[in-house]
């Protein structure tokens, strides 16, 4: 054997020789265990010492659905349907706007007059609506009633004015000078209105007859018709409130005086602060109204005064309400209705529109003892107007301000 061949040889091995001990060194120091061969599992409906629980086995889990309703599209977590001083269900009865809905003379429906085709209708507290008067009057801006809802008396933007007979369907024109409608509280179809003429000494307060017959004077208006809000007693002895008495001593105080309807004299109310704003009693024995000044920050305050001719003025006691006397209804002598806005800004009672929007809360009010409570929370949330209570005291018939619909929350 050549030298050559067996430097290759030695080579070789030593090659040989490296490459086994570095494989003894690997797989005694660095590779892992050998992992059993990969199998897919047999797939079956058990497996033995693996089963999981079945739903049963782990209880059932209740999911909780909200109810909802035909007529207030949802009931929201924990209104109720009667009124218990929380948010409270509501019901929509109309669709599109109306214009001055009144409690009906039945006591359990609402009179409105329909903008959109001019004619009068009735609904009930289910949402059904009747028809009063085929004939159409359209483009009215006001209407007023009577105390029984079949009479009305529509202002129209060119100042013409028009008693209608809901019964019968006879209307009667008015003088275009007439304003600031009002019927007698009793039902004798008697009417009072502000007469304006051009002259300021042929401004009056007149009373007549719904068709504008035998109209007689009041009171002279002069120069001061604006200062002046017609509102007649149940009672039948104060026609209207002039905003013209003396100022009294003390910061914001003055005197509005009261107008009787055959021209007593009566006592002036001592009011504090401005725009006086007035709301009878059912039975004429107390004035529950509201004013703004300093001390209420200049929102609207509620206050309650006697009414009688002998008491007129006396017991005047403020409550915690800060709302507008319209924004408020009775019920019965003693039990007033009222809704009060959230979150009202300072200066509102000077500018309404401030508050304009703003969600309501529906507060009772006992008038003996002047106590105020909250009652309900209507769960849309509106700004409420025009409130009116059924003759059983179960309903609370209201507007919303901004859609001008309306609607009821159950009171009992």
């Amino acid at each position: 054997m050549s030298f050559r061949l067996k430097k290759i040889l030695v080579v070789l091995g030593f090659l040989i020789v490296v490459t086994g001990i570095g494989y003894l060194l690997y797989i005694t120091f660095f590779r892992g265990p050998v992992a059993p061969p990969s199998t897919s599992p047999a797939i079956s409906d058990q497996q033995p010492g693996s089963t999981l629980p079945g739903s049963g086995a782990a209880g059932d889990r209740p999911v909780e659905v909200p109810p909802t309703t035909g007529t207030t599209g949802g009931i929201l977590p924990g209104a109720t349907t009667v009124a218990a001083g929380g948010l409270t269900q509501v019901t929509k009865l109309t669709l599109t706007s109306v214009i001055d809905p009144k409690l009906s003379g039945d006591g359990s429906t609402l009179s409105y007059y329909d903008p959109h085709d001019g004619k009068f209708y009735r609904v009930d507290a289910d949402g059904n609506i009747l028809s009063i008067l085929p004939t159409a009057f359209p483009n009215a801006d006001n209407v007023l009633w009577n105390p029984d809802t079949n009479k009305a008396i529509l202002e129209f933007p060119d100042g013409a004015n028009v008693t209608v007979d809901l019964q019968t369907g006879k209307t009667s024109t008015l003088p275009t000078h007439w304003e600031d409608f009002q019927f007698a509280p009793n039902s004798s179809d008697q009417i009072i209105a502000k007469s304006v003429g051009a002259d300021p000494g042929n401004r009056w307060l007149v009373i007549a007859q719904s068709d504008g017959s035998q109209a007689q004077t009041i009171a002279a208006l002069g120069n001061n018709a604006s200062k002046v809000d017609v509102s007649w007693s149940p009672n039948d002895q104060v026609v209207a409130f002039s905003d013209t008495g003396a100022l009294v001593s003390g910061f914001g105080r003055k005197q509005i005086l009261p107008i009787g309807k055959n021209q007593e004299n009566f006592p002036g109310l001592v009011i504090e602060g401005f725009s006086f704003e007035p709301l009878w009693s059912n039975d004429g024995s107390q004035i529950l109204y509201s004013t703004n000044g300093p001390t209420s920050n200049y929102q609207p305050q509620l206050w309650l005064v006697d009414g009688t001719s002998q008491t007129l003025g006396d017991n005047r006691r403020s409550l915690a309400i800060n709302t507008w006397a319209d924004k408020c209804t009775y019920s019965d002598a003693t039990t007033a209705y009222c809704a009060v806005p959230k979150n009202l800004p300072p200066g509102s009672g000077l500018q309404r529109s401030l508050a304009f929007g703003l969600p309501d809360v529906v507060y009772r009010v006992d008038t003996r003892t002047g106590v105020a409570l909250p009652i309900a929370e209507p769960e849309d949330g509106p700004s409420m107007s025009n409130l009116q209570v059924s003759d059983d005291g179960s309903i609370l018939f209201y507007q919303d301000d901004k859609s001008g619909t309306l609607q009821r929350l159950r009171l009992r």
